[in-house]
């Protein structure tokens, strides 16, 4: 197994520790859930960067570090629902997108295509992450010393709130325009 699908195998098993830590109701447990989500988000952007700089691009990685990267975005807006940071509705919809592109890249698989992640993808990806640790940035806050929060507090809030709509408008048109761009996929089965 090559390092940048290492990096991958990795970004599933940091998600189940991160789940685990944002439930469990320990002294800085928000603060370890946001390092814990931030290291896994970094291995995203390292498990592609050298998969391409030293050629180790392979199907696994193309169809697994999507999946790692869904899997740790929608465990944490799940986990979100569960403890009150964001609506129900929202999550529904960005883990219906994540669950319908991942669909239609397992009906290429069956078609022998391969349907690699795309730009609106990326700038999707890149919000969602956004949002989260913002969220988890909020949620953190009470767990730091008062020097650090000062100069948070008053907008990283709000910086939330933004960040989470804009996360869900990115994650609406990156689903459809990807839908549509690869509609005969599906069309040819109906």
């Amino acid at each position: 197994m090559n390092l940048p699908n290492k990096l991958t195998v990795g970004r599933f098993v940091l998600t189940a520790i991160f789940l685990a830590v944002i439930f469990a109701r320990v002294r800085y447990a928000d603060t370890i859930a946001l390092v814990l989500f931030i290291i896994a988000s970094v291995t995203d952007y390292f498990d592609g960067k050298i998969a391409r700089e030293r050629n180790l691009i392979t199907n696994f990685g193309i169809l697994m570090d999507p999946l790692a990267d869904k899997i740790l975005v929608c465990s944490a807006f799940i986990a979100f629902v569960e403890r009150g940071f964001m609506p129900a509705w929202m999550v529904v919809v960005i883990v219906a997108r994540e669950l319908g592109i991942t669909g239609l890249r397992m009906l290429a698989a069956s078609k022998h295509q391969v349907l690699a992640a795309e730009g609106y993808g990326k700038h999707k990806t890149i919000s969602q992450i956004t949002a989260i640790i913002a969220i988890l940035v909020t949620a953190s806050l009470p767990e730091w010393p008062m020097a650090i929060t000062v100069g948070f507090s008053p907008w990283v809030a709000e910086f939330s709130t933004v960040a989470v709509w804009m996360a869900l408008v990115l994650t609406v048109f990156s689903g459809s325009a990807y839908l549509w761009k690869n509609r005969q996929i599906f069309l040819q089965d109906l």
